[in-house]
């Protein structure tokens, strides 16, 4: 018999003694999990430690026990736009076998380790593909001014910046300011 690698305490850790080896049995569970850490993408991702709430179904099967479930998941990041906070929350689905045996398994499918499994990889992966590269506050956000850096949301309508092309900016101070009252 192999030692076990899952710490049956850890909170994505679910033992499965209950459904046996018994195809067709199934048990259901609604669990409040703290968020593990590092998931997401560069802009946006779940907060360390925040509540996901999973409602899963474990069902045994011939080769091992199919976890089917939803996640619902606060997000938190910035906006690629305008930098601002972001808010929101997510809810994914994933299915995931656990084989009982490595033989009946390929590579990089995912065992049970005795009667327990690990609900983390198959929540991250749901997560993680479900995430917008560039999320957005809004549909409409403007973004930053690329002349002064301030967003555009904020600022006055008809926000601008006068622009002299490099080419001709030595030449501005060679004449003399036309003023519009005098007649020459």
């Amino acid at each position: 018999m192999t030692p076990h690698s899952l710490d049956p305490r850890a909170p994505w850790v679910v033992s499965t003694h209950d459904l046996g080896r018994r195809p067709g049995t199934m048990r259901r569970m609604h669990l409040t999990l703290p968020a593990p850490a590092d998931i997401g993408v560069d802009m946006i991702g779940v907060p360390r430690g925040a509540d996901v709430e999973l409602d899963i179904r474990l069902e045994a099967v011939m080769e091992g026990v199919l976890v089917t479930g939803t996640a619902q998941t606060p997000l938190r990041g910035e906006c690629a736009r305008c930098l601002e906070e972001i808010t929101s929350e997510t809810e994914v689905s994933f299915q995931e076998l656990f084989f009982y045996s490595a033989e009946d398994a390929a590579e990089d499918d995912s065992l049970l380790d005795g009667e327990l499994l690990d609900l983390e990889p198959a929540f991250r992966d749901a997560v993680v593909l479900t995430l917008p590269l560039s999320p957005v506050c809004s549909d409409d956000c403007s973004g930053l001014c690329s002349e002064c850096g301030i967003r555009l949301a904020d600022a006055e309508p008809g926000h601008g910046h006068e622009v002299i092309d490099a080419r001709w900016a030595k030449l501005q101070g060679l004449v003399p300011e036309h003023n519009n009252d005098q007649e020459s």
